[in-house]
């Protein structure tokens, strides 16, 4: 099917009710698994690119390569930038073949954030590539392997996103699909997961686009489940991934004697339990079936 735009594949998410995972893949070979386990499972994707991994020349190689698997896939794929906070970055990835982009200028006063989103959004648009946006903050729990020392339980009201904000927002930046702030955290959790489902369905009514929720990995099935009844369209999925992969690459290496085991061996095993994770995620979504 190749190559969609995010506004495409969640429109039809939210006509029909039901979630498209997103996933962060920081290597091809991550790429190349989450659309095979897409395949297997029938389902659209969303491949997503961060910062850190798009550094200097990886980035033409990045997007070059997960665009040639997108347009030979069976499913659709989005090809997303994930949490651009440098709007040059996002510029470029609009001209080099992105289909969709983030603009996270959530941390930013309302006002500011509606600037920032609205210059992206013009940009991207002329270019026919879709926005995401970020209205409330969505905070960090362990990422990467360091803990958020403000990422403990406690009242965060004032990161949640607010009803109240959502209709002037997307009317004056015409955003394609927002991410909102409801409990979840990115990364690993420190604090155990509650979302304000009160929240997102007045959040939902209100909007005329998708949501999106951020901090999919580690919040319970059931928490996720009932968050996509309620609204939410896209959902984004990196540590949990990354979590498969690495416990099982450890697993491996522990049980090995002679650590001169070539890449695509040592590899094999780790990819496989993360193509496991990824189904399930997508099952979770509700999208198997949904191509």
């Amino acid at each position: 099917m190749g190559l969609y735009d995010l506004k495409t594949i969640l429109q039809k998410a939210r006509e029909e009710k039901y979630c498209v995972p997103a996933f962060d893949a920081s290597t091809i070979n991550m790429a190349q698994a989450i659309i095979e386990a897409a395949e297997e499972e029938n389902s659209p994707v969303i491949i997503m690119g961060l910062k850190v991994d798009l550094e200097g020349e990886m980035l033409n190689y990045w997007i070059n390569s997960v665009r040639d698997m997108g347009e030979k896939a069976s499913v659709p794929v989005c090809i997303h930038l994930d949490h651009a906070v440098d709007m040059d970055l996002l510029k470029k990835c609009c001209d080099i073949g992105f289909t969709s982009v983030m603009i996270d200028a959530s941390t930013k006063e309302f006002e500011e954030n509606i600037k920032t989103t609205k210059e992206a959004v013009d940009y991207a648009h002329a270019r026919g590539v879709s926005v995401e946006a970020e209205l409330g903050h969505v905070g960090d729990g362990i990422v990467s392997g360091k803990e958020n020392p403000d990422a403990k339980e406690g009242d965060i009201e004032d990161t949640l996103t607010n009803p109240e904000d959502l209709k002037e927002f997307v009317d004056q930046t015409k955003v394609d699909c927002l991410a909102v702030a409801v409990g979840t955290q990115h990364g690993v959790y420190i604090a155990k997961p509650k979302l304000d489902f009160e929240r997102l369905n007045e959040l939902n009514e209100i909007s005329e686009v998708p949501l999106v929720l951020h901090g999919g990995s580690g919040t319970p099935d059931d928490q996720l489940q009932k968050a996509i009844e309620l609204g939410v369209c896209k959902l984004n999925i990196y540590s949990e991934i990354l979590n498969a992969y690495y416990s099982e690459m450890k697993k491996q290496l522990n049980e090995t004697e002679n650590m001169s085991i070539w890449v695509s061996v040592a590899d094999k095993r780790p990819i496989e339990r993360m193509k496991e994770v990824v189904k399930e995620k997508i099952r979770v979504c509700s999208s198997s079936g949904r191509a």
